[in-house]
Parts: structure tokens; C-alpha cells; sequence
């Protein structure tokens, strides 16, 4: 079901850097030390994506992945996007983890 402007503002605070564009999609950038730490977060992004069948717009520049979400069958954006925002993230950490221990 899709969400209200009020409840996508909600649910934006509790996720950090997240943005709004037209309250229709939530955007976030993620930078990377190296080329191919953004590749494996890509990868990470991917498998998520696959298990939940819910994809992501994904902008590979150099060493900056930006993930753009929204649920096209409901016309906006949905619980199921903040859910996988949440795990993008999740994947980010773990990434970024598996560089500071290398």
C-alpha cells in the first residue's frame, strides 16, 4: 500500500542519509575508499534485492553507488522500500567492515 507524504517523512528520520525526491522516491549516495568496495556493496545490493524481488535503481560512478527505491505496482513508495533502504544499509556496514579488516 502506498504511504503518505506524513508517513514517508516518518520513516525518512529513522533512516540516515536518505532523501525524498517528490515523496514518489528515497535516494541515498554511499561512498566507497575504492572502486571495488562499491562493486562488492552492488553486489551485496543485488543478492538483497533478488530475495526480496525488489530492485533498486542502482548509479555506479567511480567510487559514489547511489540507490534510488520506489514500488512502481503501488505508484509510490511503500513500507517494503524503507525495509529495503534498512537492508542496503545493513550491507553497507558490512561492506565497510570487510575493507577496515583487510
Amino acid at each position: 500500500m502506498k504511504l503518505g507524504n506524513s508517513d514517508i517523512e516518518r520513516k525518512l528520520g529513522a533512516l540516515a542519509g536518505w532523501t525524498t525526491e517528490d515523496h514518489k522516491w528515497i535516494v541515498r549516495k554511499y561512498r566507497f575508499a575504492e572502486f571495488l568496495q562499491g562493486i562488492s556493496f552492488v553486489n551485496h545490493v543485488a543478492r538483497i534485492a533478488e530475495a526480496d524481488n525488489h530492485h533498486p535503481m542502482i548509479a555506479i560512478d567511480y567510487k559514489m553507488v547511489t540507490l534510488r527505491l520506489t514500488s512502481w505496482h503501488a505508484g509510490g513508495l511503500t513500507e517494503l522500500d524503507f525495509q529495503s533502504a534498512a537492508r542496503f544499509d545493513q550491507a553497507f556496514e558490512e561492506v565497510s567492515a570487510e575493507s577496515s579488516s583487510t
